[in-house]
């Protein structure tokens, strides 16, 4: 199976701390892969490096290359708008923008293409993204309501869909369901499940169930450092390492 993400020997400071190890990490084309691990371990650092997102902060230095689609997202060279228009991010709290559900959905698309499109053309992109995230039925009548307006299952499913126009390949996602309740986590969960295979997702969650449901395949992090990865189940059942037995079991975390 061909590689989505492939991570070699990155390390990260944050000012003088050192946050991330020499991380080698590879994520499979199509596949969900979850990053577990306590707090503080590295999980949400090493999501941001794969779109270089912790760059907003000037006392951010790294060391490594993490390529991408076969492109090392590091190079001197590298348009960042193109790399993030691949590599879509979803955050903790559903962020929409304080606009219509329509201007949502059409947001990072009208950024990087002509905005005089016909309305047909723009109702397509609309139907086919809110399709995706299984939202369509429920908000077709709504367009031009407010997207604040919605659950915060509807808002974390609308800033998906407002990533799928621009066409990514790779989803990140950090802790998406940290804010909702047990069944918008489902139907979240539902989704990804759903969006995988035509896209690489790569999620961060401190939720060991939703580990084990929602991914195909594991790595556990400690102390910025790349313990064990592999299929979800065998982590899960037979981990290779002690570090993750007591990580899994709860004896810390």
């Amino acid at each position: 199976m061909e590689l989505a993400i492939r991570v070699s020997k990155l390390s990260l400071w944050y000012g003088s701390f050192q946050a991330l190890f020499d991380v080698d990490f590879e994520v499979k084309q199509g596949l969900v892969t979850s990053l577990i691990g306590p707090s503080g371990c590295g999980k949400s650092t090493l999501l941001r490096s794969v779109n270089r997102i912790n760059e907003r902060f000037d006392y951010v230095k790294t060391k490594g290359s993490v390529d991408v689609l076969g492109h090392d997202i590091y190079a001197p060279d590298v348009n960042l708008i193109q790399v993030r228009n691949k590599i879509g991010m979803v955050f903790q709290r559903p962020n929409p923008l304080p606009v219509t559900i329509r201007k949502n959905v059409l947001f990072a698309y009208h950024l990087q293409s002509p905005t005089d499109q016909s309305t047909s053309k723009e109702d397509e992109i609309i139907e086919s993204a809110l399709r995706q995230v299984l939202l369509w039925d429920e908000l077709k009548d709504k367009l031009n309501g407010s997207a604040l307006s919605l659950s915060l299952e509807q808002q974390q499913k609308l800033c998906i869909a407002r990533l799928l126009p621009v066409k990514p390949e790779v989803l990140l996602m950090d802790e998406p369901c940290s804010a909702l309740d047990p069944k918008a986590t489902a139907a979240i969960e539902e989704l990804i499940w759903n969006l995988r295979g035509d896209y690489t997702i790569l999620i961060v969650t401190h939720n060991m169930a939703q580990a084990r449901r929602a991914s195909d395949e594991s790595a556990f992090m400690l102390m910025g450092k790349m313990v064990e990865h592999g299929k979800t189940e065998e982590i899960f059942v037979t981990p290779q390492y002690q570090e993750t037995a007591d990580y899994i079991e709860g004896r810390y975390g």
